[in-house]
């Protein structure tokens, strides 16, 4: 459910040039109706930001300058707003600048005048091999009793730990995206890259098994007419896509009765995968296709929770440490 703040934000008057900059990245650029959703609420926030801060009087996209910039990241940061999500609203206004002025409606771009918040490094969170065994142990336990939730989430667990993929990435399947014959799945990741990633046995076992509960919920259903979205391939009882938030709140429950303190989310199962990979001896450039990144400079954050993990064991170990 929305925050109040979220509903506001929704319902906030767009400004034109918002709106139609918001259409460039959506039918031009092909960007992620998640990111389109990301920029317009931090452009809004920008655009209430300049009202206050210019007050009763006109303001122009050309008139904003290095000191209202400050200013908008000094609000951010009173807010409590995190410098992660601080960095990501200046790069949306950054690039709403650069549009405009390709558009030739401004003369210079003020966001490119002030630095990002320098982001804190943190390792990020895994399960080790013993968690994920007991993972799957509760997990499969439930899906044994032959329910359709039990089943479709153990079957969502699976294909997170076998394939590494992003949240939107896994919500957004189609039925056509994955082919359990030859064990792997497309994947429509950033930017609408496409990736081809493999599925591991056990991961193609609880498909299938989710598969059978699919269609029998389908046939069930067949009277439901246009509330039943066939295509989709992760179906809530309903028989429409599963959202993203009940697939956070799927994974979350499940590890919460893991580590319950430990902060584990869905991420976390791509972390794991990645994590697990590289410790196996995988070649880094083949899990960072595997992830899809664009950079191996991201990847190599999974190399430094292994050497972080080695220094751990050889503390506890090593007669002389």
């Amino acid at each position: 459910m929305k925050s109040d703040a979220e509903l506001a934000v929704d319902a906030a008057p767009v400004p034109a040039d918002v709106e139609e900059f918001l259409r460039h990245l959506a039918k031009e650029r092909d960007v992620s109706p998640q990111t389109v959703i990301a920029y317009r609420r931090d452009l809004i926030a920008f655009v209430a930001f300049l009202g206050s801060y210019y007050g009763t009087g006109a303001w122009s996209w050309e008139g904003v300058d290095r000191l209202a910039m400050r200013g908008f990241l000094a609000y951010l940061n009173r807010r409590g707003v995190g410098k992660r999500t601080i960095s990501r609203t200046l790069s949306g206004v950054r690039s709403f600048y650069r549009w405009m002025h390709r558009n030739e409606m401004v003369e210079s771009n003020p966001a490119r005048s002030v630095g990002a918040p320098k982001l804190d490094k943190h390792l990020p969170g895994y399960l080790d091999r013993a968690q994920i065994d007991l993972l799957f142990q509760m997990a499969e336990a439930r899906a044994m009793e032959g329910d359709f939730t039990a089943v479709r989430n153990l079957a969502i667990l699976e294909l997170f730990y076998s394939t590494g993929m992003r949240l939107s990435e896994l919500q957004g399947l189609g039925m056509g995206d994955l082919d359990l014959v030859s064990q792997q799945v497309k994947v429509r990741g950033k930017g609408r890259k496409e990736r081809i990633v493999p599925i591991g046995d056990h991961a193609v076992l609880a498909l299938r098994n989710y598969e059978a509960k699919r269609d029998d919920l389908l046939r069930n259903r067949r009277g439901a007419g246009a509330g039943v979205e066939r295509g989709a391939y992760f179906l809530s009882r309903t028989g429409k896509r599963i959202g993203v938030r009940m697939v956070q709140k799927i994974v979350s429950g499940l590890l919460d009765q893991i580590d319950e303190d430990a902060g584990l989310s869905v991420h976390s199962l791509r972390h794991t995968f990645a994590t697990h990979l590289l410790d196996a001896g995988a070649d880094l450039r083949a899990v960072q296709d595997l992830l899809g990144h664009s950079s191996i400079s991201t990847t190599q954050i999974y190399t430094h929770t292994s050497v972080e993990r080695l220094k751990q064991v050889y503390q506890k170990a090593h007669p002389r440490a």
